[in-house]
């Protein structure tokens, strides 16, 4: 049988390691990141991207029914809140591996001043919610036609 020389450091260093991983996630998370709140069992994955047009959020809600969803925008934040219901009744017990998640969720995200509060659209299709914030006609680019003369 071999010896295994102790080292006291060893499990310091390991320590230090996780430590600066964890650290290293939290700082290179998205910059909406602190504008956002999270509540709840679970939270959806979101998209956000732009167009010329509007502001778009694509949700990813599977096994989410339209009739326990909720959107609301209020004093420039939009709130989405939500359930997803366990399916069947089985005890628990019963269940060899249990790994998606049920419950609630809620989502807030604040908007910038030029969009259309009012004129938000959603739409819920395949268990992705997509919802589109028009742009204020201000902050919208325009061409500007420039004469040669």
């Amino acid at each position: 049988m071999a010896l295994i020389r102790w080292d006291p450091f060893r499990e310091m260093s390991a320590l230090q390691e996780r430590m600066n991983r964890l650290v290293s996630d939290f700082r290179t998370r998205a910059p909406w990141a602190e504008e956002e709140m999270a509540q709840g069992n679970w939270v959806p994955a979101v998209d956000i991207y732009e167009t010329k047009e509007s502001l778009v959020l694509n949700v990813e809600l599977p096994g989410v029914t339209k009739e326990n969803l909720s959107l609301e925008v209020k004093d420039n934040t939009l709130t989405l809140k939500g359930e997803k219901k366990l399916e069947k009744e089985v005890k628990e017990e019963s269940y060899h591996r249990m790994e998606r998640t049920y419950g609630s969720f809620m989502r807030a995200f604040t908007l910038p001043s030029t969009v259309q509060q009012e004129k938000v659209k959603a739409r819920f299709k395949d268990g992705v919610l997509e919802i589109t914030i028009p742009k204020a006609e201000e902050a919208k680019p325009k061409q500007i036609k420039v004469d040669v003369g």
